[in-house]
């Protein structure tokens, strides 16, 4: 019987690194990963809890724009080898990060609710998302 494939789940630190090029040891070996990925040599996932603390290192300790650090997360998510069942979802909350003024947290929040995965909050940011929420 074959081994099912390897999937790896990356770090946020592999991918700033990759991203900001910064470090003379890690850097050049995220890139080199990276690049498997995004020819699908290798398969990978991005968890959502990456890409907010990706967002918040980007944007707080880096001073990183909104729209470039939803360009560079975008892109990554669309390599070849990304197998993120959440994708679009994903992608839909980097948009709506982008074009408002609410935390990628909601954001996220926002992006996976439906009729049957309803958000509950006192965060009035949900409506401005147009999420499927209640209010307590």
């Amino acid at each position: 019987m074959k081994s099912p494939e390897k999937v790896y789940l990356i770090d946020t630190n592999v991918i700033l690194r990759y991203l900001l090029g910064d470090h003379p040891e890690f850097s050049p070996k995220a890139e080199a990963f990276m690049e498997d990925i995004s020819e699908g040599r290798k398969k990978a996932e991005i968890l959502d809890v990456v890409t907010a603390e990706c967002i918040y290192v980007l944007e707080k300790y880096y001073q990183v724009s909104k729209h470039e650090i939803v360009e560079k997360l975008s892109a990554i998510l669309n390599f070849s080898g990304i197998v993120n069942f959440s994708r679009a979802e994903t992608l839909t909350a980097l948009l709506k990060y982008r074009d408002s003024n609410v935390d990628i947290v909601d954001c996220i929040l926002a992006a996976k609710s439906s009729r049957s995965k309803v958000v509950v909050s006192f965060d009035k940011d949900l409506e401005e998302l147009k999420a499927v929420s209640e209010t307590l």
